[in-house]
């Protein structure tokens, strides 16, 4: 079990999240990829993430694993299920499912300019995330958690990626913020039972 951080995070930051899926029994490897966490001062983003993803599997000795990403770190995780085979099990936490560098609050083009290498990559970048094309790619079983409260402008949440996938479930919880750290108990349950359910065989 892999779970890939998102923007502006890094892999220490979900420990409910790794906690719900180790009392689960599952592995679970938290990783910083290119531009993220503790490798954001040497290293910047990679559009083709799932190239990460393979190297990570191949450290593990995993003949398959499942994916959690979590706010950017889903486009990561998406785009890694569509084109890495052993992808068997893959959720998204507030990801995006398309990105408009037009329409993103300076803010975050500043932060995604920090870790893209400035704002001529942050742009390009930004035009990469987009899973129209590939959400139909991801074969594995994919569950899309979105807070209805989290509304970041130049940002399409992820319901069309639920919709688009040949195996995909969407949740949405109403009162839920970016990343939904106000209702984990809404979310998290369903999203550790999901992974477990689906590489395991173990009932939901």
């Amino acid at each position: 079990m892999v779970v890939v951080p998102g923007l502006d995070s890094a892999k220490e930051e979900f420990l409910d999240l790794v906690s719900a899926l180790l009392a689960k029994g599952l592995a679970v490897f938290a990783m910083d990829g290119p531009g993220q966490g503790v490798l954001a001062a040497t290293t910047t983003f990679v559009p083709d993430y799932e190239r990460v993803v393979g190297r990570v599997i191949d450290a593990l000795g995993a003949a398959r694993i499942g994916l959690v990403g979590l706010s950017l770190g889903s486009y990561f995780a998406a785009r890694a299920a569509a084109l890495e085979p052993h992808v068997a099990a893959v959720a998204t936490v507030s990801g995006p499912f398309r990105l408009d560098w037009e329409e993103l609050p300076p803010p975050v083009r500043d932060i995604m300019a920090r870790r893209a290498g400035g704002a001529d990559a942050a742009r390009e970048f930004a035009r990469h995330v987009d899973l129209a094309a590939l959400a139909p790619r991801i074969a594995a079983p994919l569950l899309v958690v979105d807070g209805d409260q989290d509304v970041i402008p130049g940002v399409t949440n992820g319901e069309p990626l639920a919709r688009m996938v040949p195996h995909g479930t969407y949740l949405s919880v109403p009162h839920g913020d970016h990343l939904l750290g106000n209702a984990r108990p809404d979310w998290l349950p369903h999203l550790s039972d999901h992974i477990t359910h689906t590489l395991t065989g173990t009932p939901a």
